[in-house]
């Protein structure tokens, strides 16, 4: 036991004897490190003007907010939107057209309409179903247009934010010395320079 004993004590104290010259020979080097960017985009000038002008430029085209922008890939949603938009709007156009040519044809006394299965009622309620369609198809078309322009204004925005070192968001852990029982929360840090 007592050999035991003195062969752990031998060994702890060998290993700090070691440890201490390997200390004392190493040789500490200073490292530099130089920052030349903190950023890995380059820093644009503000332009506090940049959101009105893309929101301009969308509104008398559209999808030239997005060019300025430089989100090109936003372009072709827009227009396929659009053109949706309208692509159903002709065609619940033409149908309402239909119906109703049928249902005049049947008051003026023409039974020989492609509708020969389908009573007064049903040909009265397709016209209201087509002129319903009809309007959802506007709605489409405008709130794309205006999407488009939303979507330049609030992208020339974003596109001058600037994200820096001095907003952090931190998590909080806390105890309730009243009730015993732990607190979690969030701290949001903002420093002005």
């Amino acid at each position: 036991m007592r050999n035991n004993f003195l062969n752990i004590f031998f060994l702890i104290f060998a290993t700090a004897l070691f440890a201490q010259t390997t200390d004392s020979l190493t040789v500490k080097k200073e490292e530099r490190v130089i920052v030349l960017n903190d950023s890995l985009l380059p820093k644009e000038e503000y332009n506090p003007l940049a959101p009105a002008k893309a929101a301009f430029y969308s509104a008398v085209v559209p999808g030239l907010g997005q060019v300025y922008n430089k989100k090109y890939w936003k372009i072709p949603i827009i227009y396929a939107g659009m053109a949706a938009g309208i692509y159903f709007y002709k065609q619940q156009d033409e149908e309402y057209d239909r119906f109703r040519d049928a249902y005049k044809r049947r008051l003026a006394g023409y039974d020989d309409d492609e509708f020969q299965g389908i009573s007064d009622d049903r040909l009265i309620n397709a016209q209201k179903s087509a002129e319903k369609n009809k309007s959802i198809s506007i709605i489409v078309t405008v709130a794309f247009y205006l999407l488009n322009v939303i979507d330049a204004n609030v992208d020339a925005h974003l596109r001058q934010y600037e994200v820096s070192e001095d907003l952090s968001l931190q998590p909080n852990f806390d105890y309730n010395q009243f009730n015993a029982k732990p607190q979690y929360g969030m701290s949001l840090t903002y420093r002005f320079k």
